[in-house]
């Protein structure tokens, strides 16, 4: 079973943002977590993890870990030393460091706009209204075509 949020993944991509002296702001976090869902999604049909992930006006959110860091505003999570890496197999280890390799090097407001072009969210999100699911079906007929 994919395991839930407040954990290893969002940990992982803070941890690793810290390692690599990069910057990790909570808006560009969903969007890593977005592109991390769809890749897995998309190459092996199942999600990475199981909270929803819903279009938002700035695109694609995890709402639980939107509200775990949002006392950051726009500004940087705090990177921590104490993530154990070897907590995430290594398949998955694998996939974040190409979602990272890959859309890591964008700043949180390049990322936004690129989601805004993108199937998953433009077809879902409605403008007033919120917690509107992107469905995982969705993201992984987006995502196939781009594996």
């Amino acid at each position: 079973m994919p395991p839930q949020f407040g954990g290893n993944l969002t940990d992982w991509f803070v941890a690793w943002a810290g390692a690599n002296d990069a910057d990790l702001s909570n808006l560009k976090l969903q969007k890593l977590l977005y592109y991390g869902q769809g890749y897995h999604l998309g190459l092996r049909g199942s999600p990475l993890f199981d909270d929803p992930i819903e279009a938002w006006s700035h695109g694609p959110v995890v709402a639980s870990v939107y509200h775990r860091f949002k006392q950051y505003g726009s500004g940087d999570i705090p990177a921590t030393d104490e993530f154990d890496f070897d907590c995430i197999d290594s398949p998955t280890t694998e996939l974040l460091i190409r979602v990272w390799n890959t859309y890591g090097g964008f700043g949180a407001w390049r990322l936004r706009n690129m989601t805004h072009s993108e199937a998953p969210w433009k077809d879902h999100f409605t403008p007033n209204e919120q917690s509107v699911v992107i469905p995982q079906d969705t993201m992984r007929a987006f995502f196939g075509t781009r594996v």
